[in-house]
């Protein structure tokens, strides 16, 4: 899971979508941030790092990975991740319609929201605000040209050699073949986290 499923799986709540948000910015044992976080940022870390596992392992996700061709394989995950957004974001109002506002709207709160919290934001994620924000990353996910340059910016950040930012043709050849595979799992991650959070207040 990517940016955009990763806040839209958080509880409506700041806290709750900055922590899933961090957990991709906050590596190793999260007790080391328990001066620096709220208990409710710490969840949604947790939460985070529940779903990227419960993603990881999932069949459907594995069949996805799968249809990445030899050459991008290597990266097939990060591939998927990025794909799914896609998805997420052009069919946003079949599973957001009971949870959350429509599309354009939600992004511009929670950029509200990370602007307000700068301050608690890990270095990385400070640094690269200001252009998630004016570039509109997490709407551009909707367009074949966002998906594009999310690959462009993915490869650059990657230390070692890659040939990430040609991954778009993979999507671009199997796109109705992801487009089904994220229609039947994301009801199913869903489901996971109203499942985890049933646990947590039970």
């Amino acid at each position: 899971m990517n940016y955009l499923a990763h806040l839209f799986l958080a509880k409506n709540t700041p806290e709750s979508q900055i922590g899933n948000l961090l957990g991709d910015f906050v590596k190793g044992y999260l007790e080391q941030y328990e001066t620096i976080y709220s208990h409710e940022i710490i969840q949604g870390i947790k939460t985070h790092r529940q779903v990227d596992c419960f993603t990881d392992t999932h069949p459907i996700f594995l069949r996805s990975k799968n249809r990445i061709s030899n050459s991008h394989r290597r990266l097939a995950g990060i591939i998927i991740d990025i794909c799914y957004d896609h998805f997420l974001a052009n069919h946003w109002n079949l599973f957001a319609h009971e949870t959350h506002e429509n599309l354009d709207v939600f992004v511009q709160k929670i950029y509200i929201i990370l602007q307000k919290n700068q301050e608690i934001l890990p270095e990385k994620l400070q640094k690269i605000l200001p252009k998630i924000i004016s570039e509109n990353w997490l709407t551009s996910y909707k367009n074949l040209s966002g998906i594009n340059l999310t690959f462009v910016r993915l490869s650059k950040r990657l230390k070692r050699e890659n040939n990430l930012a040609t991954a778009g043709n993979e999507l671009i050849k199997n796109y109705t073949e992801i487009e089904s595979d994220f229609l039947i799992f994301f009801p199913e991650v869903i489901n996971y986290v109203k499942n985890l959070s049933n646990i947590k207040s039970g």
